[in-house]
């Protein structure tokens, strides 16, 4: 997993509430259990005129020119700024997967669904909670500034605007940990790779009759 410690980047709006995972990935497109190649599918029922397949080249799809992430002031974005209770419904991880394959590297909403929050953790993705008022503010200044981008720094755990003003944000030490570290949960495992040779060394001592008939 990629670690995070301080970012800058290209804010772009998902301005709505409620935005749930099938919309930020369909089903139709959870055809893979590999943490890549969801990116062209992101937010696809609002990215695309048509309706899209599974495999099919987005290259080719037309676009919906309303869409912020088909701009062009929002091009390369890595910060996707959202409205109150984003990641809700389905808890597919797919969401988090696809986030982090089209590029984004934090999210900054009023609230999250929990599973979704979990889930952005356990992939490298850090989302801000901000409370509602100062996530207005950041829409007002993203749209009145093109090429609007924030600071992340989570080591001291502040977003940075263009103008050096912080806004303090609340993260889970422990999470904080991981993601500063860049540890999902089979790197967490492997911090202990000692300890658990060591243990089944002993147990292989202890009872090599188990051992043996695995072989």
């Amino acid at each position: 997993m990629k670690a995070f410690t301080q970012h800058q980047g290209l804010v772009a709006p998902m301005d709505r509430a409620n935005v749930d995972t099938d919309l930020i990935i369909p089903k139709q497109f959870l055809k893979s259990i590999k943490r890549t190649g969801f990116g062209p599918n992101l937010f696809d029922e609002l990215r695309y005129l048509d309706e899209g397949a599974p495999g099919q080249d987005c290259s080719q799809r037309p676009l919906n020119p309303d869409f912020p992430l088909n701009q062009e002031r929002y091009r390369g974005a890595s910060v996707l700024l959202a409205r109150k209770n984003f990641g809700c419904g389905s808890s597919r991880e797919h969401a988090p997967w696809a986030l982090d394959d089209y590029g984004f590297r934090a999210i900054i909403a009023p609230s999250f669904a929990d599973i979704f929050f979990n889930n952005c953790f356990k992939n490298g993705l850090l989302p801000i909670v901000l409370d509602e008022d100062t996530v207005a503010q950041l829409f007002e200044e993203m749209y009145a500034q093109e090429g609007y981008a924030l600071t992340i720094d989570l080591e001291q755990q502040q977003v940075v605007k263009p103008d050096g003003t912080t806004i303090p944000f609340e993260v889970d030490s422990f999470r904080k940990h991981c993601l500063l570290n860049g540890l999902d949960d089979i790197g967490l495992t492997l911090e202990d790779a000692d300890a658990i040779s060591a243990y089944e060394a002993k147990r292989r001592e202890q009872a090599p009759w188990l051992f043996d008939a695995v072989k």
